[in-house]
């Protein structure tokens, strides 16, 4: 296992730190892109990295705020406030920008196989991992509970590409059944490859062990078919 942080030029210009995990050994990879919660490439999002890594991806996790906080910037969780401003100045257009510089980085990267690709996002991350599915050429796309998907990007599903997993909490107080179907639905229309799978009796941020709203055994049915799914997509 090596871990390293990069530095990646954006297309508007901005310059955004990436946080990169790889198994060891010179073997070419399948690359993933790890897209964040709203409280930065933090300890758990660097070790979800880590856990993908030794799986056998080659992982980059970039700092998407990095437009309004500086580099190594995490936020304080059950704490809005000190997310805030960075949360509410994201757009979709950043998002893409970012995705798209992360994919270039691990196009070019020796270790990665460019043909075997796809993202991996939690939250806000799961909107990302959704705009990237609809902006790059990924074998595959799992977004956990993405918020801001339905109904503002829906419309993006014709333009999906490779086949998607969508996780959604069955008490998410945000996320609501309606904004699944409605996702589900577009997605039929446009007869793309998906699976959605909701857990009924988990709040949003299940995966999230370091928050409250941890559920282990979604987590880890969750964790299982992520594996499987991006196994079957990318190997």
């Amino acid at each position: 296992m090596r871990t390293e942080w990069v530095t990646l030029h954006v297309g508007d210009g901005s310059a955004m730190r990436a946080f990169v995990a790889r198994p060891a050994g010179a073997a070419r990879r399948p690359g993933l892109l790890l897209f964040q919660e709203a409280f930065g490439v933090n300890a758990h999002i660097r070790d979800v990295a880590t856990r993908f890594a030794r799986e056998g991806y080659v992982v980059i996790a970039p700092e998407v705020f990095h437009r309004t906080a500086p580099p190594g910037f995490e936020g304080v969780y059950g704490d809005w406030g000190s997310i805030e401003r960075h949360f509410r100045a994201i757009t979709t257009q950043g998002l893409e920008a970012d995705a798209v510089a992360a994919h270039a980085w691990l196009s070019a990267d020796p270790e990665v196989d460019h043909d075997r690709l796809g993202s991996v996002g939690f939250c806000m991350g799961g909107r990302a991992s959704w705009i990237a599915s609809t902006a790059l050429p990924l074998r595959v796309a799992v977004s956990f509970y993405g918020g801001g998907i339905a109904p503002a990007l829906i419309d993006r599903a014709q333009n999906a590409q490779g086949r998607l997993l969508f996780f959604w909490a069955g008490r998410d107080k945000n996320i609501l059944p309606e904004h699944h179907r409605a996702l589900v639905d577009a997605l039929r229309a446009a007869d793309k490859a998906y699976v959605s799978v909701e857990f009924g009796v988990a709040e949003h941020a299940f995966f999230c062990d370091a928050r409250p709203s941890y559920h282990p055994t979604a987590a880890a049915e969750a964790w299982a078919l992520t594996l499987a799914f991006l196994k079957d997509a990318l190997e």
